[in-house]
């Protein structure tokens, strides 16, 4: 009696994905439960300190052009996360066990306690730099106030859409993603847009930080999504 009516208890509980704001997943698109569609752009870095005043000053008023070329918000996210360095250990460990030479398998033994050593004491962290880009159909200033009204009356409709809609939105979204890596990329940095797996990735690891260490995703074709 005890485990039915836990069971129906468990059953009876809103599952996570009803508290988050996220639809769905598709064509390297964040569907938002509201309508509005997300797109991620992975960005490098740029070690502004080691640049000469003159490369400083053009790095500045390109980022100022960018910023004034927007016609809509973008949003820029900074992940720090503990360095994942097992699979750089786990090779290290073949190579020494591989070794026939004494000496060498020594010295990778000895390399690979100081690598472990060090970023555990360390405690080095990796850094990735996102900038998130949105889509609203009210923030499409090029459409009339009743056309972009119309598209949001039942933004439900776009988390089942199979085509018209989504892509139109995407269409738009998309167009606001060339600016955007037009003007990230006149600043030298190099931008590459997420698709559809490494967006899951990314949400994935955002909300299980802990988990993500040790349990990868499988590749997209071999995820199974409950219903």
């Amino acid at each position: 009696m005890k485990n039915k009516s836990a069971a129906k208890k468990k059953a009876a509980m809103p599952a996570t994905q009803q508290h988050l704001s996220l639809g769905e997943i598709k064509n390297d698109t964040i569907l938002m439960k509201d309508g509005t569609l997300r797109a991620a752009l992975m960005v490098s870095s740029i070690n502004f300190a080691l640049k000469n005043e003159d490369e400083q000053n053009a790095i500045v008023s390109s980022y100022i052009g960018f910023l004034n070329s927007l016609d809509h918000s973008i949003q820029i996210v900074i992940q720090s996360r503990e360095l994942y360095i097992k699979p750089y250990l786990e090779k290290l460990l073949q190579q020494e066990k591989a070794q026939a030479n004494e000496l060498l398998r020594m010295q990778i033994a000895d390399y690979r306690a100081f690598i472990s050593e060090l970023v555990e004491l360390s405690q080095i962290m990796s850094k990735h730099f996102f900038v998130i880009v949105p889509y609203d159909p009210l923030s499409n200033k090029q459409k009339g106030f009743w056309s972009r009204l119309m598209e949001v009356i039942n933004p439900a409709n776009l988390i089942k859409l199979k085509g018209e809609r989504f892509l139109k939105r995407k269409y738009d979204l998309d167009q606001r993603v060339r600016q955007v890596e037009s003007g990230l990329k006149s600043m030298g940095l190099e931008v590459a847009r997420l698709d559809t797996q490494s967006l899951i990735e990314l949400l994935y690891s955002t909300y299980n930080p802990d988990i993500a260490l040790t349990e990868h995703l499988p590749p997209l074709n071999k995820i199974q999504v409950e219903s």
